[in-house]
C-alpha cells in the first residue's frame, strides 16, 4: 500500500498524471483533505499542513475530525461461501463472526 503516516493520521498516495504529480488523501475523516507533492519531503510537509489546517477548521466548528467505527458492518457475499464459512467456523469450533474476524485481521497484518 502507498500509505504515508504523520502524528497517527494515515494518507493513501497516488500518482495524478494530470498534475504530474503526488497526491494524498488524508484517511479516516469525518471530511474530506488532501495535499500534493512532487518529492517523498514535500508531500510530508503538505500532509502536515493540510492536516493542521482540517484540524482548525474542525475545532472552530465544533466537528469531530475522526469518522466513528463502531466494529459492525454488513458484508454481501454468495450463498455458498456463507454456507462453507459457516461450516467451517463449525468445524473449528469457532463463530462465524470469530472466524471472519480472524480472517480479516490477517489479511491487514500480512
Amino acid at each position: 500500500m502507498n500509505l504515508m503516516t504523520v502524528d497517527g493520521y494515515q494518507a493513501k498516495i497516488e500518482y495524478d498524471a494530470d498534475t504530474d504529480q503526488f497526491r494524498g488523501e488524508i484517511l479516516g475523516l469525518s471530511g474530506g483533505a488532501d495535499f500534493y507533492g512532487s518529492t517523498p519531503d514535500e508531500l510530508r510537509r503538505e500532509f502536515k499542513k493540510s492536516l493542521e489546517v482540517f484540524l482548525e477548521v474542525c475545532k472552530e466548528q465544533g466537528i469531530e475530525p475522526r469518522k466513528h467505527f463502531s466494529g459492525r458492518f454488513n458484508l454481501r457475499i454468495p450463498p455458498e461461501l456463507h454456507k462453507t464459512l459457516a461450516i467451517t467456523a463449525e468445524v473449528q469450533g469457532k463463530s462465524l463472526n470469530r472466524l471472519a474476524q480472524e480472517a480479516l485481521q490477517k489479511s491487514v497484518t500480512t
